[in-house]
């Protein structure tokens, strides 16, 4: 085979690679709304689980009324700042069907998770009330955080980030924990603060850095 047939057939093997590695690596903005979600989610509920810990231990006592409205505040400022990034995202164009193919499998990778939490609850929420046992409840966290370990381990499979795969660890880590300490309450919620800051907050605001990033240089 003479070098000028040869030739453009390396050329096209190398045209296709850098086709492959563009879908997957892809350009296009990052979206905001998993990286605020992430990172709201941490911070307000890591906060609940520290306010829960001043009432096992005392510091905080409040009546009823006034831990019911504290909690219920967190949700609606989760709700709130979840309302606001995905209006930011769609004012700046990036939707759920567009951008990169890694980026859109990553979305519907923690969507599908999303999808499986809210089986979840329905199923421990319906035990717990059932068999009068609030420890059935609290399995709720623990195979929450293992469907985020699963999901982390395909955002590492595809993006090849240390981050990711440390976060998939400690997901998995985490369920360990909680599914083994639902009877120890002031463990099983330190356990839960510890992962929330630094399972969630943490990989928010990293996502939340690496789309603002990219959107000022894009």
């Amino acid at each position: 085979m003479s070098a000028k047939s040869a030739n453009p057939r390396m050329q096209s093997a190398e045209a296709d690679l850098a086709f492959m590695r563009s879908i997957v690596e892809g350009g296009g903005r990052p979206h905001l709304t998993l990286g605020v979600a992430y990172l709201a989610g941490g911070l307000l509920y890591g906060l609940q689980c520290l306010f829960h810990i001043g009432q096992a231990t005392g510091l905080i006592r409040w009546p009823g009324p006034a831990n019911l409205g504290f909690l219920v505040l967190i949700t609606v400022s989760f709700c709130a700042v979840l309302a606001w990034a995905v209006r930011r995202d769609r004012k700046d164009g990036v939707g759920t069907l567009h951008g990169p193919m890694a980026t859109r499998i990553l979305n519907a990778a923690f969507s599908a998770s999303g999808m499986a939490n809210l089986a979840v609850i329905l199923v421990f929420g319906f035990g717990a009330v059932r068999d009068q046992d609030f420890a059935i409840w609290l399995y709720y966290p623990a195979v929450i955080f293992a469907l985020q370990a699963a999901a982390w381990y395909v955002a590492w499979s595809l993006k090849r980030k240390g981050w990711m795969l440390a976060c998939s660890i400690g997901g998995w880590l985490t369920a360990v924990a909680l599914g083994l300490l639902v009877r120890e309450p002031m463990w099983f919620l330190g356990v839960c603060t510890v992962a929330l800051f630094a399972l969630f907050a943490l990989p928010g605001w990293i996502m939340v850095r690496e789309a603002r990033a990219a959107r000022k240089t894009g």
